[in-house]
């Protein structure tokens, strides 16, 4: 991954263009959704690719939050493109978009179920080679730019689910934190607790060497191997930009500095997570979004209700890390440290309660609603939400600490309040 800092009219014409020439690409897609396509980077990746007499077609059909559906749209758009090449401008959901674009485009003959992660779909691996795509994010969260996973909502079971492949990561990743600036306080928020849970998932994940199944041929191990000391070195640093820098992000539009060092750490979690994998933040987060009723957040311009991801993940991590904390609580407790809590006393045994606690007034400091009972969720609906959490597999069985359904209802019960 490439990272590049510049003024944004000038980024493409020194950076994107010659990537897309040294590429040999002929004919781009240009990914996109319809709020960005109005929006500064759109428009400057548009006059730079008309400037270079790049051929392309834009797509800005993408859903906010896709689902299986605004996935097959977007797939059958890059098929009849017959494209060399992707440029996706946007934030998780654009990049995801363009990733499955590109892998059924190079794969005309598979069904969609085919590498969608198993229980859902078949989980096949990828074995055909794609075509280069390059990330250009705008928004400090998903860290898409640098993983091998793309996820949608299953309309059909109502939960979300996705494909994970080290083939599928993009070619090449632009960062530039000028096109966060356009970002709502909102958005800067939700974004930024995805962070946050990329690197506290990351690092409290089951250890590499305790993942099981581990299988002897390389292509059919999974994105996610568990934390090691790789992906340590990022969700720690991650963890710490967020420390220093998200509320200021939130709070001041024009902090450049913080608005910059929170696109750094998206990146930097991601190149955490996307080897390390995520867990029971990530893995409750995704019948949350599924299973949204009414709820339509501040700031998202969108047509449909949705929780945004950073938010349906963000609302259950202190019951999760209160639950995991049983294993490997020095860890839990160091996390604590990191955001801000007084450990100096602190006895080990009480390190998810400290770490639970950390994360509620954090919370609690940036406004964020009070719980999952303030974006219209009940406790009858405990057993719909549980249900969704048992196919995430991909990322629950990474939890340190097995959970039954019992487990899942009492953490979902948890989450209904938070202050």
């Amino acid at each position: 991954m490439q990272q590049c800092f510049s003024l944004t009219g000038c980024l493409f014409q020194k950076v994107l263009n010659p990537d897309l020439q040294n590429l040999g690409a002929r004919r781009v897609c240009l990914m996109t959704d319809k709020n960005l396509s109005k929006l500064p980077p759109v428009n400057a990746v548009l006059n730079s690719l008309a400037k270079y007499g790049i051929n392309f077609q834009i797509y800005d059909n993408v859903r906010v939050e896709p689902t299986d559906q605004s996935f097959l749209d977007a797939i059958q758009f890059a098929k009849k493109g017959e494209f060399d090449a992707y440029v996706a401008v946007g934030g998780g959901s654009v990049i995801d978009t363009c990733k499955a674009a590109n892998l059924y485009a190079a794969s005309p003959s598979a069904e969609f179920l085919d590498y969608v992660n198993a229980p859902i779909g078949k989980g096949k691996p990828v074995t055909v080679p794609l075509k280069p795509l390059i990330a250009v994010p705008t928004t400090s969260g998903t860290g898409s730019e640098t993983t091998g996973v793309a996820i949608f909502d299953f309309k059909e079971l109502k939960v979300k689910t996705g494909i994970a492949s080290r083939a599928i990561k993009p070619t090449l990743g632009i960062i530039d934190p000028l096109h966060t600036l356009s970002m709502p306080e909102r958005i800067v928020a939700n974004s930024g607790f995805d962070v946050l849970c990329h690197a506290l998932e990351s690092y409290t994940a089951l250890p590499y060497h305790q993942r099981r199944p581990c299988p002897s041929n390389p292509i059919e191990r999974p994105a996610y191997q568990g934390s090691n000391p790789i992906s340590d070195v990022w969700a720690l640093h991650a963890l710490r930009i967020v420390a220093k820098y998200l509320k200021r992000a939130i709070r001041n539009p024009e902090d450049r500095e913080a608005r910059a060092n929170m696109h750094l750490a998206s990146a930097f979690a991601g190149i955490g997570f996307g080897n390390a994998g995520v867990h029971l933040c990530h893995g409750m987060s995704y019948p949350i979004s599924g299973l949204v009723k009414t709820y339509k957040p501040k700031d998202y311009n969108v047509d449909h209700s949705l929780v945004p991801h950073g938010l349906s993940v963000v609302l259950t991590s202190p019951a999760v890390f209160a639950f995991t904390a049983q294993m490997h609580p020095e860890r839990h407790l160091e996390a604590a440290e990191i955001l801000g809590a007084d450990i100096r006393t602190a006895r080990i045994k009480d390190a998810g309660l400290i770490l639970a606690d950390t994360l509620r007034k954090f919370l609690f400091d940036l406004n964020v609603d009070d719980g999952l009972a303030a974006i219209g969720y009940s406790k009858a609906d405990i057993p719909a939400l549980v249900k969704g959490t048992l196919p995430q597999e991909r990322v629950t069985k990474l939890s340190p600490r097995p959970q039954t359904e019992e487990d899942l209802s009492a953490l979902f019960e948890a989450s209904m309040k938070l202050y």
